[in-house]
């Protein structure tokens, strides 16, 4: 399958680097952070994981190289990191990418395989991994052009952006021509927009007080930290036990007072009937939100949630497994913020069909962050959005989770409860030369490190 076939809205090409510059190499490194020692992440479905990077390193003949990453929680990265090896045959002596045609046919060449299809299709450890790949190609072309990827992407033409998106399976809901008319609507403020981004930075949320393996004592201090902090929004993990949840959302409204935003995370623990009851026990905590109350796949569900618990909103996406996922939930009015994902679907191309997606329908896109990289990664598609797409952050808040930043060769920063527009070219997925070192699995000197002891 080629860019420009089977409903995709623009120009197929594969022309590549003009000066013969090729992608040399695919190199898979196992990067895991032993977070399950102090309980960061944990929440009801998964009591104590490791964050990891199934991390992709393109290399390339002359120039920059391009690096991407799969988020897992542990051993995942077994799986996961094998099933990305297996695209190297699709990427190794390709031209380096440089035009949204460029990279719209290695998406759909890496869709494409049908044999790995099979195993989805479009979704699951398959699809991560040509996200993956994906996003690594757009790192190395935004590297290339000098620009960080919010400002290459935003920058493309409204026909351009189109054509990145395969609209099959989409079009009873957006048309390429629908998409093109966003586009071009937002197109007219777009610098001012950019401007606006540097200057003032783009909204944040902390999940930091929240995991569910905190003490009481730790929720409070953290949640006092984050007014301090600038933030007028958290969120807490809940699901567990509904006591407790009781409890300590009780603590953390007493903390932040009345006017401060707290939204409520389930990690799909519950059926449809738990999901409400438990729901309307919290209501008068004032939750802003309720993400994840049940199975991502489950439309239906999601749907009779949003009418049992309004005004209460519900948010979903980090698990939601595709574009045409995400077109059922905003057909069927069963979600009132999308949360997309860098790492869950199938990169750059289908996170910008799920942007047009939710400008569509009129629904905020408040993306999932945290774990290795996706703050790093999703501050870029959150700011694609309000340049490009909604020209708007009403509504819209990037969530921020401060741990492992450190790592990155560009950080993501917050300040004042807002995300720092990056400014280095690329994606901002590179991970420091030590932190390879040091935290690859097994041998890395972390992991042997704990094995000792």
């Amino acid at each position: 399958m080629t860019a420009g076939t089977d409903g995709r809205g623009g120009p197929a090409g594969t022309t590549g680097s003009g000066d013969g510059d090729r992608i040399v190499a695919l190199d898979v490194l196992d990067i895991r952070f032993p977070t399950s020692r102090e309980l960061d992440g944990s929440d009801a479905m998964n009591p104590d994981p490791d964050y990891s990077a199934a991390y992709v390193v393109l290399r390339t003949s002359n120039g920059p190289e391009g690096y991407g990453l799969a988020f897992t929680i542990g051993r995942g990265n077994d799986v996961q990191a094998a099933a990305i090896r297996s695209l190297a045959h699709h990427v190794v002596g390709r031209p380096v990418p440089e035009t949204a045609a460029d990279l719209a046919a290695l998406s759909a060449e890496l869709v494409g395989d049908s044999q790995l299809r099979w195993l989805g299709p479009e979704k699951g450890v398959a699809h991560m991994a040509l996200g993956a790949v994906v996003n690594a190609a757009w790192d190395l072309a935004a590297r290339r052009a000098g620009l960080p990827l919010w400002r290459f992407l935003s920058g493309m033409t409204p026909e351009e952006i189109v054509g990145l998106v395969d609209f099959r399976y989409l079009s009873d809901a957006l048309t390429p021509d629908e998409a093109l008319d966003i586009l071009r609507r937002a197109e007219p403020g777009r610098a001012e927009r950019a401007a606006a981004l540097v200057r003032d930075g783009y909204p944040a949320y902390t999940t930091s007080p929240g995991w569910l393996g905190y003490t009481d004592d730790k929720l409070a201090g953290l949640a006092r930290q984050a007014l301090a902090d600038g933030f007028d929004m958290i969120k807490l993990k809940v699901g567990g036990s509904l006591d407790d949840d009781v409890r300590r959302l009780g603590l953390a409204r007493e903390v932040v007072g009345p006017d401060v935003r707290i939204a409520v995370d389930a990690n799909q623990r519950w059926d449809v009937g738990t999901a409400i009851a438990w729901m309307r026990e919290l209501a008068p905590f004032d939750p802003y939100w309720i993400e994840e109350p049940t199975s991502p796949d489950d439309v239906l569900a999601h749907a009779a949630i949003a009418r049992a618990v309004s005004p209460i909103r519900v948010a979903t996406g980090e698990h939601v497994q595709n574009r045409v996922v995400f077109k059922q939930l905003l057909q069927a009015g069963a979600v009132d913020v999308v949360q997309l994902d860098a790492c869950r679907v199938g990169g750059v191309n289908e996170n910008v069909a799920i942007l047009l997606l939710a400008a569509k329908f009129g629904v905020p896109v408040c993306p999932h962050a945290g774990g290795v990289g996706l703050c790093e990664l999703v501050r870029h598609l959150a700011m694609v959005d309000f340049v490009a797409v909604s020209g708007t952050t009403e509504g819209r808040v990037i969530e921020w989770v401060d741990h492992l930043h450190e790592h990155f060769t560009d950080p993501a920063v917050v300040r004042g409860g807002r995300y720092v527009a990056p400014a280095e070219p690329g994606f901002s997925a590179r991970l420091r030369d030590e932190t390879l070192t040091d935290y690859r699995y097994p041998d890395g000197p972390v992991w042997t490190g704990l094995e000792e002891r």
